[in-house]
């Protein structure tokens, strides 16, 4: 393995923390509807636990409202069990072939809840990048103690720079996505 390549490594696993952190807040309550509310909640479909995204089409109508159109009607009543069983605090409604779910706005104990959880999870993925940085470090001295792979002390005080900056940049990311987030939880 060379410099170049522990570099990259480095970078694509902090850029996968960076993504996964993304995914988990877009799957928050806030006041606001959004069909990622949903995606992900397992349904028991014939015996298999299916996301409601292939089970259904959701849709938001209003900025306070969800709409689960099911491609198979039969598996309308497993849905709304689904969902209720979610712990997402959400009450869906069956309205002929749709199920139409109304989103509340989170109490103010709610929002702070859902503000230090979004503040716990930005602080787990830092810890994440900063253990990649670790790990690409300890490479970079492997490489450098290792008189056949020709790594000179400049050469790899330079690729340290490097996961530097890179663990500098992908934490600033991961702040400014959580203050966003933390943002969003506040607008009532």
């Amino acid at each position: 393995m060379d410099l170049d390549t522990i570099q990259l490594e480095c970078e694509e696993k902090m850029s996968k923390s960076l993504d996964y952190f993304q995914r988990e807040l877009r799957g928050m309550r806030t006041g606001r509807a959004t069909t990622a509310l949903l995606e992900y909640v397992k349904v028991d479909y014939y015996g298999s636990q299916t996301d409601l995204r292939e089970l259904a089409g959701i849709s938001v109508p209003e900025p306070t409202q969800l709409l689960v159109k099911p491609f198979d009607p039969s598996s309308k009543t497993t849905i709304v069990k689904a969902i209720e069983s979610a712990g997402l605090g959400l009450n869906p409604m069956s309205e002929g072939q749709m199920i139409r779910i109304n989103v509340p706005a989170p109490s103010s104990d709610r929002r702070k809840q859902l503000i230090s959880q979004v503040k716990k999870m930005a602080e787990e993925q830092k810890v994440a990048v900063r253990n990649e940085r670790r790990d690409a470090n300890k490479h970079i001295d492997m490489l450098k103690d290792d008189k056949k792979q020709g790594v000179s002390d400049d050469q790899a005080e330079r690729a340290k720079e490097e996961i530097d900056s890179l663990t500098k940049k992908y934490i600033a990311k991961i702040e400014e996505v959580a203050a966003k987030k933390v943002t969003e939880v506040e607008e009532i």
